[in-house]
C-alpha cells in the first residue's frame, strides 16, 4: 500500500525524521534552512499533510497549490503563521503542539531573567576578552531577584509554569490575563491585576501571550512609560508583541533597566539599537530547544497527521 504523501518544511530532529520516513512518502526532503516560497508550493502540490514551523507562512494563496491537503500539523504551540479561515474554508484541519514545550520555555524564561538581573553575559564577556583584572566591590552590580515582584502577561500553560518557578525565589506574582487562574494550594496567591497595574508594580515583566491583532505591539511606548526604571522585560512569546524600536529607546533613555529576548519582530533580524546595549540579553529563539522537547513536538505532529488521515479526531486540533 502506498504511503501518504507529506511535506515537511524544515529538517526536524533525527528520531522524528526517522518516524516520518517510516510512515510517509516525502514530497521533498527538508533542509535545515527555511524553504523559499516556490519550494513550499512545490512541496505542497502532492501533499496530503504538511508539518510547517513558525517560519513558514501558510496563506490562502499557498493553500491553492495544495489540492490534496487534509491537515496542517504546526510544529509549534502558536499558529499565527497559518491562515486559519482559509484552511477552514478548504476543510483542512490545523493542529499544534501544546503542553510538551511548556517546561522548556519556562526554564528558558528563567535563564533570561537571571542572566539579565545578574549581568551574566556582561561578566562572561569581561572574562573571555581578558578584561577582568580581579574582584571589585562595585563591579557589575545587578538586581535582586528573591523577594521581588514578577508580572506575567498571559497566564496560560507557560505563564503558570513561570509563576510556579517564581515561588522558589519568594517572589510576589502578579498576572494580567483574560481569565483568572487559581494559585497552587502550597504557594502564595497569584494576584490578577490590570495590565496597567502590572506594568507599574512589577520588577520583572514576562510576556506569554499569543500573537494576535490585539497583542501586536502590546508592549510599546505607552507601556514603557508605565514601567519602573529598574524593571526588566522578558519576551519568550512572539516578537511582534514588543515594539522593538520603542524598547531600544526606553533602554537608551534609562526608562528601563534591561531586557531578555528570545523572539523578535522580524526574525532573524534584530533591531540594531538592541544589539548595541550591554543590558540586553538576546538568544536565537531557543524556547523549546531541548532534544526531548523537540522530539515530543515532532511526535505530536506525526500523531495529529495520522489521526486526520485515518479519519480519527486530531488530538491537538486548533480548527
Amino acid at each position: 500500500m502506498a504511503k501518504p504523501a507529506i511535506y515537511v518544511a524544515r529538517l526536524l530532529v533525527a528520531p522524528v525524521m526517522a518516524a516520518i520516513h517510516e510512515r510517509f512518502e516525502l514530497t521533498l526532503e527538508p533542509n535545515a534552512s527555511p524553504p523559499a516560497r516556490d519550494t513550499l508550493a512545490q512541496g505542497l502540490r502532492r501533499a496530503e499533510a504538511i508539518i510547517p514551523t513558525l517560519t513558514e507562512r501558510i496563506d490562502a494563496t499557498l493553500l491553492q497549490e495544495a489540492p490534496r491537503l487534509k491537515v496542517i500539523a504546526n510544529h509549534a504551540v502558536g499558529y499565527n503563521n497559518i491562515d486559519l479561515p482559509a484552511a477552514t474554508a478548504r476543510g483542512i484541519v490545523v493542529t499544534n503542539t501544546p503542553d510538551v514545550l511548556t517546561d522548556a520555555t519556562a526554564d528558558l524564561t528563567w535563564a533570561l531573567l537571571l542572566a539579565v538581573a545578574r549581568r551574566i553575559t556582561e561578566g562572561y564577556r569581561l572574562v573571555q576578552t581578558g578584561a577582568w583584572t580581579g574582584w571589585e566591590p562595585t563591579q557589575l552590580l545587578g538586581a535582586d531577584v528573591s523577594g521581588q515582584t514578577l508580572g506575567i502577561v498571559g497566564m496560560g500553560r507557560i505563564g503558570q509554569a513561570v509563576a510556579r518557578r517564581a515561588m522558589g525565589f519568594g517572589m510576589t506574582v502578579l498576572y494580567a490575563s483574560r481569565t483568572s487562574v487559581p494559585s497552587p494550594d502550597s504557594m502564595a496567591p497569584w494576584r490578577q491585576v490590570t495590565l496597567e497595574t502590572l506594568l507599574r508594580q512589577s520588577d520583572f515583566i514576562s510576556l506569554h501571550v499569543p500573537l494576535t491583532p490585539d497583542t501586536h505591539h502590546l508592549i510599546g511606548g505607552k507601556a514603557f512609560s508605565l514601567m519602573r526604571p529598574a524593571a526588566i522585560l522578558l519576551n519568550t512569546s512572539r516578537g511582534p508583541v514588543v515594539d522593538e524600536a520603542a524598547l531600544a529607546a526606553a533602554l537608551n533613555d534609562g526608562r528601563l533597566a534591561g531586557a531578555g529576548l528570545d523572539v523578535y519582530e522580524e526574525e532573524p533580524k534584530i533591531h540594531p539599537g538592541l544589539l548595541a546595549l550591554p543590558q540586553v540579553v538576546t538568544l536565537p529563539h531557543l524556547g523549546s530547544a531541548t532534544l526531548n522537547t523537540r522530539v515530543r513536538m515532532g511526535v505530536l505532529c506525526v500523531e495529529n497527521v495520522l489521526a486526520v488521515l485515518e479519519g480519527r479526531p486530531a488530538p491537538n486540533r486548533v480548527v
